[in-house]
């Protein structure tokens, strides 16, 4: 059905606002490959990267790759290099470090979504 999750509840436990174990939200994930536009390093904050598919932009997924593979990554980082064309005007400040073309990246999302929500980039690959 292409939703986001389900709720489960035990038998006869009335709604309550707040944590609780007798209300359970069980999410559904889907993993799929975006390009990997950018990297957006802030700091005392995880790294992000910019995603797109099909040429639009995607929203952002964390980077969730071992330290071997963020040093990998961050070589492939051009120094000068211009935003894409076509991205939101809050995507491309100052401080997004833009990858060259051609990197396909892994990321699991939430479903349900028209934007990624809740991403995690979980590998990559250059496709030159």
């Amino acid at each position: 059905m292409g939703l986001e999750g389900m709720v489960s509840k035990r038998r006869g436990s009335p709604y309550r606002s707040g944590p609780s174990d007798s209300w359970v939200k069980t999410k559904c994930w889907e993993v799929g490959d975006f390009q990997l536009l950018g990297l957006k390093r802030e700091p005392g904050k995880q790294t992000v990267g910019l995603m797109a598919r099909e040429g639009k932009y995607a929203g952002p997924a964390t980077i969730a790759l071992t330290k071997q593979m963020r040093e990998r990554l961050l070589q492939r980082v051009q120094k000068g290099r211009a935003a894409p064309q076509g991205l939101p005007s809050a995507v491309t400040s100052s401080d997004v470090e833009w990858l060259k073309p051609g990197i396909t990246a892994r990321v699991r999302y939430l479903r349900g979504e028209a934007k990624l929500s809740h991403a995690s980039l979980q590998d990559f690959r250059d496709e030159d």
